[in-house]
């Protein structure tokens, strides 16, 4: 069976109705809980530049992205069609991490900064990007082992030990980056090129994988009628294309993204030298 015209019109209705499971909305309000009161804390106590507009937003698409992929449409979808399903996968790897992360500071983190630092200090090596790296390359690639994959599908509980997986290593992943309390690369943005450059070889080879196998390689997507005119053999090219795709767009966002705090990381330290430098040489500081 050959890869056919992937938008052969034939299949099955698509189920657009949305899952409430209550597991996916405690967390969501667990997280909002935890989050909105201390960043109007923060912004009434300590200013706008401890708790700016734009972190307050990143944090709140970042739960609007969990609803997406976890009680939304999305998630019936994923079990209709492969597409779906790794658009779910790459929201809760990728999407979600990066906006809760960067919804957060030094300031509003401060009340669980010193119990973030001793776990990090407990785990030790396991803390070290180059493990990020592995967890983020290897989740991917045993989650889309067929048998794993078509098991998650069918099996409930099965299914929430995938996301649990896929959203612990992608935070794991993008703290290693995008941490307010402490990076883990400290010279230029060469240590993420490298961090990430890996983490996109090693992803992409499974994307075009999917996208140019000769046949389709998931058995729970070949018993079952096709949505959206989807062939089987179209599902999973589009799947393995969407996945190719989103790690360029991600990862050139965030190299975009870590130059930049680069640079204004070092106009900051230039600025500090040029104060001590005043002051030792008895000039008033610029």
């Amino acid at each position: 069976m050959g890869v056919t015209d992937p938008w052969t019109p034939l299949g099955a209705a698509a189920d657009y109705a949305w899952t409430f499971d209550p597991g996916p909305l405690l967390l969501i309000a667990l997280l909002a809980w935890l989050y909105l009161p201390r960043w109007v804390r923060v912004r009434r106590e300590h200013g706008a530049k401890a708790a700016p507009v734009w972190r307050l937003l990143s944090y709140l698409t970042g739960l609007a992205s969990l609803a997406v992929a976890l009680a939304s449409p999305v998630d019936g979808l994923a079990e209709q069609a492969l597409t779906m399903h790794m658009f779910q996968h790459v929201i809760l790897l990728d999407v979600v991490p990066i906006c809760l992360i960067l919804g957060l500071t030094k300031i509003i983190l401060r009340p669980a900064t010193r119990r973030l630092q001793a776990l990090e200090r407990a785990l030790g090596p396991l803390m070290h990007p180059a493990v990020a790296v592995v967890l983020y390359i290897a989740v991917m690639w045993v989650w889309h082992v067929p048998a794993l994959y078509d098991a998650a599908l069918e099996n409930e509980t099965v299914h929430v030990l995938e996301h649990v997986m896929f959203l612990s290593v992608g935070l794991l992943y993008w703290w290693q980056l995008l941490s307010p309390i402490r990076s883990r690369f400290h010279s230029g943005v060469m240590g993420p090129i490298a961090y990430m450059l890996a983490t996109k070889l090693g992803v992409g080879v499974l994307g075009i994988g999917l996208t140019f196998a000769p046949d389709s390689i998931y058995p729970y997507y070949q018993d079952r009628a096709p949505i959206w005119g989807l062939t089987v053999d179209g599902d999973q090219q589009l799947a393995g294309e969407l996945m190719t795709l989103e790690q360029m767009v991600i990862m050139g966002v965030a190299l975009a993204y870590l130059l930049f705090r680069a640079l204004e990381q070092s106009e900051r330290e230039q600025a500090r030298r040029d104060r001590l430098e005043d002051l030792r040489e008895g000039r008033e500081p610029a």
